[in-house]
This record gives structure tokens, C-alpha cells and sequence, in this order.
């Protein structure tokens, strides 16, 4: 025999409460008014057009390949049509909007920030002994023994050692300072000389700086981070009222 539950819309607002999500969620509706407001304000529309786009494009990322399987998924997430044409809107106009705003300030942004998008490939070691640290440089630097053979020996996390080390592609502004300011000023492909920090003593190789270039990716990143940034500052400067009655 199965089990039927009747839930309350006051139950869901009490559980939303309860369970810390009341802020997330207001921002998120302050979010939506502030975007919809100013894309009125800017006069941006949507056609009919974009709206099939946006659906196509909704269906392919969530593997809805026909019609059924689209009212399926509407059905399970309890959304109705309209619903689904509303949330495809207001994507559609966030995006417009965020161009409208700040698509030609990428750009400038992107070479005042240039450093910040500077990456390396490198493999790291971290010890405890700075004198072992040393030891192992100067074997290494000498040929005495491989890096790899180093990582196999020292490195205590299993998929790391797995990979000798390698950490891939890391941006700048995730080094702590003074292993950043000793990479980039590498000369590619070297093997630095141990360096201290609070997490111990780290031995690394660097393989290839990367130089950032602006490309699609990385404008569409610099573009959701100032419209994030302009929403946030949005929200900061309003006045907001919960009520009982709003909800």
C-alpha cells in the first residue's frame, strides 16, 4: 500500500526556513526582479526565435531527446509550460542584459587583470625535512634521480603519486604568494629550489607558463563575473522586506 502525502505551501516556506535556505532563495528572487527590471528599463525583448533556441539547447544539455521525454522531466520537477518558457525568458534576457552592460568592458578588464590569468603546468612534492627537501634537489638537479621517481617515494596521496606529482594547469591566484612570485619568474621547463611555506617544504618542477589569451571561454567568465558582481551590489544598495503576504 503505498503512502500519500499532502504537503502545504505553508510547510514548504516553514522547511525552506528551517533548513537555512530563506537567504539563497531571496537573493535569488531579488535577483530575478533586479535583472528583470532593467532589462525593461533597457528595452531588451526576446523573440520567438530564441525562445525555440534556448529550448533546443535546454533539451540537448539535459538529454531530452523528444517531446515525451520533455514533458516527462517537466512533469517530475513539477513545472507546467509556462513555467518552462519563463525560466528560458528570463535566461535569455540575463544574458542580453550582462552584454548590454558590460560586453565592452571585457576586454579592458581582461589586460588590467592580465597576471591573474597566467597559468603553469607543474608538478609539486611537499616534505617536512628542508634538508631532505635539499638533498633531493641537488639529486634530482644532478640526474641522480627523477622527479618522478621522488613523487613515487614521497608523496603520500595516492592519485597524486599516481601521477608523479602533477598538478596540470594552475592559475596564478591559486599559488600561495611565494610559490607564485618563484614560477612565474621560471624560466620553463626548471626544477626550483625548495621553497617553505606552512604547509611544509615544496619541490617543484615547472613545465610551460601559459599566457592568457581572450578567448570565448574565458570572456564569457569575465563577463558572469561583473554581472555578478553588479547584481551583488544591486541587492546591497535595496532595501528588502520579507512578508507573509509577499510570499
Amino acid at each position: 500500500m503505498s503512502l500519500s502525502i499532502t504537503v502545504a505551501v505553508e510547510e514548504i516556506i516553514k522547511e525552506i526556513k528551517l533548513s537555512g535556505k530563506m537567504r539563497e532563495i531571496t537573493e535569488g528572487l531579488m535577483n530575478r526582479r533586479i535583472i528583470t527590471q532593467e532589462a525593461e528599463r533597457a528595452n531588451i525583448k526576446v523573440e520567438t526565435e530564441e525562445l525555440q533556441q534556448a529550448a533546443d539547447q535546454f533539451r540537448l544539455r539535459h538529454n531530452l531527446e523528444s517531446a515525451d521525454q520533455t514533458h516527462q522531466w517537466l512533469t517530475r520537477s513539477q513545472l507546467s509550460i509556462e513555467d518552462f518558457e519563463e525560466i528560458l525568458h528570463f535566461s535569455i534576457i540575463s544574458g542580453k542584459l550582462a552584454k548590454n552592460l558590460f560586453d565592452d568592458k571585457v576586454e579592458p578588464y581582461f589586460y588590467q587583470n592580465q597576471l591573474n590569468y597566467t597559468e603553469v603546468i607543474m608538478y609539486e612534492i611537499i616534505l617536512d625535512d628542508e634538508d631532505l627537501a635539499m638533498e633531493l634537489y641537488y639529486a634530482i638537479d644532478e640526474n641522480e634521480i627523477s622527479f618522478w621517481d621522488v613523487a613515487h617515494q614521497y608523496i603520500q596521496d595516492i592519485e597524486l603519486r599516481r601521477k608523479g606529482g602533477y598538478l596540470g594547469s594552475v592559475k596564478r591566484q591559486e599559488l600561495k604568494p611565494e610559490i607564485s612570485a618563484a614560477i612565474f619568474a621560471a624560466n620553463p621547463p626548471q626544477l626550483l629550489k625548495p621553497i617553505m611555506t606552512s604547509q611544509g617544504i615544496h619541490l617543484v618542477f615547472v613545465e610551460e607558463i601559459i599566457q592568457p589569451e581572450l578567448d570565448e571561454k574565458k570572456r564569457h567568465k569575465i563577463l558572469s563575473d561583473l554581472f555578478s558582481e553588479w547584481l551583488k551590489g544591486k541587492i546591497n544598495q535595496a532595501d528588502t522586506n520579507v512578508t507573509e503576504s509577499t510570499i
